[in-house]
């Protein structure tokens, strides 16, 4: 009832209220649907919009900034997880086969989904440059996003067997408990990120009769009415060295399995055969 009631505040919010993108928005319902009150407590924190004309100004913290640019990543992630796991629960596999389909699962969502073909207009409508312009921050994000999911969900399942079955509240329990955490362990590479270019935060899109009252050193957003018309920003992303990104998604790779090996060997097995 609590989730119910989150998910249809945000998504009538968001509808009636906050000047962001569509993709934005659903970013935001989908990790409502997912966290509950949780994740609505967090978007009246980092993105509902306080009053007409007031959203840039009150987004403009770079906590909150990275809170809204980690949403697209992990409304991905977290969808591709719940969709692997509805339909590999009825092959009764091994949980280590499990996490793994979930794992590319959720990849293929999130950066073909998510990040490439709902963001290509900020890249001329060209979906295969958009998805080489976003491989390296959804790799590394999701990979960030799985050092808390996967434990969590591997443990709570651990614990309560009968989580598997998505007929059951308990796997939803168990799916809202890994994304909540899978937020948390994400967000200091989202807010890297966002600090050096390499993902944009919230971007406020024009509210229908009104314009922005925001700080003069703030960057003019008015004249930015969806997704579409965001393709002349490609230019302010920043970027780093091939050698450097790299280095950053091995390390991330190599976290994401440190932590699944630490979570088989001293808490829940993770097993990949019968």
């Amino acid at each position: 009832l609590l989730t119910a009631g989150a998910v249809l505040f945000v998504i009538w919010d968001c509808i009636t209220n906050t000047p962001v993108s569509w993709v934005q928005k659903l970013a935001w319902i989908l990790v409502t649907f997912y966290t509950g009150p949780i994740g609505a407590f967090v978007y009246l924190l980092a993105c509902r919009n306080p009053g007409p004309g007031m959203h840039d100004a009150f987004t403009a913290a770079h906590w909150k900034q990275s809170v809204n640019s980690e949403m697209h990543c992990l409304a991905g992630d977290a969808t591709g997880i719940v969709l692997a796991a509805v339909v590999v629960s009825a092959f009764d596999l091994p949980n280590g086969v499990d996490i793994v389909i979930e794992y590319l699962t959720a990849f293929l969502v999130g950066l073909l989904v998510f990040q490439a073909l709902m963001m290509r207009s900020m890249y001329d409508g060209d979906y295969v440059k958009a998805i080489r312009k976003t491989f390296f921050a959804e790799t590394v994000s999701m990979n960030m996003v799985m050092v808390g999911m996967i434990p969590t969900m591997v443990i709570l399942k651990h614990l309560w067997p009968e989580g598997r079955d998505p007929t059951r509240p308990l796997f939803w329990f168990i799916m809202g408990m890994g994304t909540i955490v899978g937020g948390l362990t994400a967000y200091p590479i989202n807010s890297w990120m966002v600090r050096r270019h390499l993902k944009h935060g919230c971007m406020t899109v024009s509210e229908p009769g009104r314009e922005s009252p925001g700080d003069e050193d703030m960057p003019d957003m008015s004249d930015v009415s969806d997704m579409s018309d965001m393709s002349d920003m490609d230019h302010e992303m920043g970027s780093i060295p091939t050698g450097r990104a790299v280095v950053i998604v091995v390390a991330t790779f190599a976290l994401l399995l440190f932590a699944g090996w630490i979570t088989s060997t001293f808490v829940a097995p993770i097993v990949f055969t019968r």
